[in-house]
């Protein structure tokens, strides 16, 4: 989480962090309904310096921090679309808090709906931009169960480059592993359409499942069912290869 060193009205604070428009927090705050560090605040106008600042807000689960960005990590499950205007399946923003999507956190980068494991989310435009874009190279660690038993040979095919369909030169993994025969475990730094898939089944196997586990040295918490989320500090942001 990125917090500002500035200060604001209660109301304003409220507003920014996406719990409704300025007349519905001001409500909220006259209501008795928000609680500013443990403590009942019923002054709209009352001013707040926004570091280590945290709010309970009735109607919201939860402690909320004050964030000048949002940096979300969400266990993506299967049957999610990572688009704001789903097709086929339900978006993936429908997992998170009003709130959260009233700030339009968007994500980093997408996983397709049959792919599961860590995304990213945030509402912080050169954040986005930097984690997916190609320049950067960020590597990005898959998990994939194999539809057919496989050997070295197919980490072999996997690092020294396969060609893809539409593609002009060939794509290389940066790192891969078999862990068992049938579960192969790759690191990419490109953001292909269906990279890992397509790179897979052109080295002549299958994927069966697909999870991401991991973006820069930022690891999947092992404790995170799919479908939840916690936020992210400085650090984990850092280890993701971002420096809000």
């Amino acid at each position: 989480m990125n917090k500002s060193n500035r200060r604001s009205t209660l109301e304003r604070l409220l507003q920014s962090q996406g719990f409704g428009a300025r007349k519905f927090c001001r409500s909220l705050i006259r209501s008795g309904g928000v609680l500013v560090n443990g403590n009942l605040c019923e002054d709209h106008d009352e001013v707040f310096e926004t570091e280590e600042l945290r709010f309970e807000v009735e109607g919201f689960d939860g402690v909320w921090p004050y964030c000048q960005h949002a940096y979300i990590l969400l266990n993506k499950p299967v049957g999610y679309e990572c688009s704001r205007a789903p097709k086929h399946h339900p978006s993936i923003l429908s997992l998170l808090p009003d709130p959260l999507r009233e700030r339009d956190v968007q994500p980093v980068g997408r996983l397709d709906v049959d792919t599961t494991g860590l995304l990213l989310l945030t509402d912080d435009g050169p954040c986005i931009h930097v984690l997916t874009s190609p320049r950067h190279a960020v590597p990005k660690v898959y998990r994939a169960v194999l539809a057919e038993a496989a050997g070295q040979d197919l980490c072999d095919q996997l690092l020294a480059g396969v060609l893809l369909k539409d593609e002009e030169e060939t794509l290389a993994a940066e790192a891969c592993r078999l862990i068992n025969p049938a579960l192969l475990e790759m690191t990419i730094t490109q953001g292909k359409y269906h990279q890992v898939r397509r790179m897979i089944a052109a080295a002549g196997n299958h994927v069966s499942a697909l999870s991401r586990i991991a973006i820069g040295d930022l690891l999947l918490p092992e404790d995170l069912a799919p479908g939840d989320w916690q936020w992210l500090d400085a650090r984990s942001m850092l280890l993701a290869g971002w420096s809000p």
